[in-house]
C-alpha cells in the first residue's frame, strides 16, 4: 500500500494552494501548518530549489477522536501534503491516512483513519476534475 495518494494541477504552487484550501474546506479539511521548504533551504544554505511546501491538513473533530483515544497518536497528525512545482504545474502528495494511522491498532483511530481517506479521496477527485 502506498503511503501517499496525489494529483496534480496545471496552476503554478500559489495559485494551486489556495484552490486546494478551498476545496479542502468543501470537504471539512483545513491547512493547520505551512512550511515553505524553498525559502528555508535558500536562508539557511543560500541554495535554490524547485518550489516546495509541506502543508499540515486537520480536520478538529477527527483529530479529538484521535487524541482521546490514543493521546500518543497524536504524533501522527495532522495528514501532511506536500505541494511542489515542477514546469508550471503543482503536484500535491497527500499523506495516506489507513497507512500512516495504522501505526496505532486502536479501533477508533481506525475508523478515523478510513474517514479521513474518503475524506482526502474525495479532495483528489475534485482536483483531477477542475
Amino acid at each position: 500500500m502506498s503511503y501517499t495518494l496525489s494529483a496534480t494541477l496545471d496552476q503554478p504552487i500559489d495559485n494551486a494552494i489556495e484552490t486546494l484550501k478551498k476545496i479542502l474546506m468543501n470537504h471539512k479539511l483545513g491547512i493547520v501548518s505551512e512550511l515553505d521548504v524553498q525559502a528555508t533551504i535558500k536562508n539557511k544554505l543560500g541554495e535554490k530549489v524547485a518550489p516546495y511546501r509541506i502543508l499540515g491538513a486537520c480536520n478538529p473533530g477527527m483529530a479529538k477522536k484521535i487524541i482521546e483515544a490514543v493521546p500518543e497518536a497524536g504524533a501522527l497528525l495532522p495528514c501532511t501534503i506536500v505541494a511542489r512545482e515542477e514546469d508550471g504545474k503543482t503536484h500535491f502528495h497527500f499523506m495516506a491516512p489507513e497507512p500512516v494511522l495504522g501505526l496505532e491498532k486502536n479501533p477508533i483511530v481506525k475508523e478515523v483513519a478510513e474517514l479521513a481517506t474518503t475524506h482526502i479521496n474525495a479532495v483528489i477527485s475534485d482536483l483531477n476534475n477542475l
